[in-house]
């Protein structure tokens, strides 16, 4: 059995024999090749898109945790486990995706409420919906805002969307706790109770927090009635993040004609808010189930309005706009998305080490040839030195044997070059050259003896 200290000396030979190489040269190639492979496994090992991911999902019975259990049946017939966490709220989610002790990934969040919260590591995938904000009061009808100062309005629990959205429309008439309007959180679990009964004047409720069923309840009562934002347009204007709704007349109950007419609601966009440490293959998962879930018609929107890429305080992912753009990659639109996966985490390995070989191969044979040409040009180097001190000079023939001494070396050395055969011509002319330097030595000392 060949010991590995023989197969190396013998394999340093052969590259030595080959190409000229060093000791340091070979250490230098392997440690090279054992650093390329690592590389690739590492790269091979941390692009893999992982296969669990949690969403927080809002309040139970929410619209928010709704979609999210739309989600989670979606993904699971690609192999990924989507685990919902229940929250408080839209802020809530916010402020879960914000804290990076937080095991969450991706979550709902509504536009207008990233103040005081640090988003610097958060990236939107895109519009999911708009949740519209719906003021149901008693007694006669009113049409501004304003002229709800005074009274006791529920607004929802702190940390909902609907407490924030609720405190800037109530801030912007200008009424604000504690100016003899009270504004409550969550004045009963059951708010349309309350309202029946008269312990509120009003309360502010979103689809995330409540039922269509509510909604329908409510309108049926004649003592209670829906808030008309007749300033809509006016407080899209001033509210970036608010869009202008409508409730077409009749479109909860046709027969009954509820509403009896078109009703102006304004409400913000709800976004998918994700990590910027989410994988790409997992955004385009993420998002072929939100236009599952989202693209379907309903009251307030058109099929196929949503998802979309449009952007608010939160910038929309490089990966989002290139899903809106193209929709899914080759590769995950082909594939099932196990394989899909490993195939891109192949390429991801492979394609940078190719484009580092490529530059690599082009210049590998220029050094290659120079460094076997120049063991060749240093013995010319010599040979030109020797010739021009013994011949071109003024020759002293008491100095003929030296010289013959100094040509007979760089013979030697010449005859124990190993070249390629690709490089023959070079050393054959060398030792051509080194019979011509010998011949013209001797001739000019046979010349320079007749002379005398």
């Amino acid at each position: 059995m060949i010991s590995p200290q023989i197969y190396f000396n013998k394999t340093q030979a052969k590259l030595n024999a080959l190409f000229g190489m060093s000791l340091a040269a070979v250490l230098g190639v392997v440690l090279l090749v054992v650093l390329a492979i690592g590389l690739a496994v590492v790269v091979f090992i941390n692009s893999a898109a992982p296969t669990v991911l949690t969403i927080a999902g809002g309040p139970q019975g929410s619209s928010f945790y709704r979609s999210a259990e739309r989600y989670k049946a979606i993904l699971a017939k690609e192999g990924i486990t989507l685990n919902i966490i229940e929250t408080e709220g839209s802020v809530d989610n916010l402020k879960k995706l914000a804290d990076p002790k937080m095991k969450v990934d991706v979550g709902f969040v509504m536009g207008g409420e990233t103040k005081g919260i640090n988003v610097e590591h958060l990236m939107s995938l895109g519009s999911v919906s708009t949740q519209p904000l719906t003021i149901f009061y008693r007694g006669k009808k009113r049409t501004l805002l304003s002229e709800f100062k005074g009274g006791r309005l529920d607004i929802g629990a702190d940390g909902s969307g609907t407490h924030t959205l609720a405190l800037a429309l109530l801030a912007a008439n200008g009424i604000k706790p504690g100016e003899g309007t009270t504004l409550t959180e969550n004045l009963s679990d059951d708010p349309e109770k309350a309202l029946r009964e008269n312990r509120t004047d009003a309360i502010f409720l979103m689809s995330d927090s409540t039922s269509g069923k509510l909604i329908r309840s409510l309108m049926r009562d004649q003592d209670i009635h829906l808030f008309n934002f007749t300033q809509a347009e006016g407080y899209t204007r001033r509210i970036s993040y608010l869009n202008k709704l409508q409730l077409p007349r009749g479109s909860l109950d046709f027969g009954k004609n509820i509403p009896a007419e078109d009703m102006q609601l304004v409400g913000p966009t709800v976004e998918l808010i994700a990590r910027d440490s989410l994988h790409p293959a997992l955004s385009d998962v993420l998002l072929e189930a939100a236009r599952e879930v989202h693209a379907r018609p309903g009251l307030y929107k058109k099929r196929g309005e949503f998802p979309n890429a449009e952007e608010h305080e939160i910038p929309v992912s490089e990966d989002a706009h290139r899903y809106y753009a193209s929709g899914k990659s080759f590769l995950y639109r082909t594939f099932p998305f196990w394989l899909a996966s490993l195939i891109a985490r192949s390429l991801e390995a492979i394609v940078p080490i190719i484009l580092l070989l490529i530059p690599a191969i082009k210049i590998a044979p220029v050094i290659y040839g120079w460094r076997i040409k120049s063991r060749i040009y240093r013995w010319y180097r010599a040979l030109l030195e020797l010739e021009r001190e013994a011949i071109k000079s003024k020759f002293d023939p008491a100095r003929r044997d030296e010289f013959l001494r100094k040509l007979e070396l760089i013979e030697e050395a010449a005859n124990k070059i190993v070249v390629p055969a690709a490089f023959g011509d070079l050393l054959y002319e060398l030792r051509l050259h080194i019979n011509f330097v010998h011949d013209s030595l001797l001739h000019k000392n046979h010349g320079t003896q007749a002379a005398a």
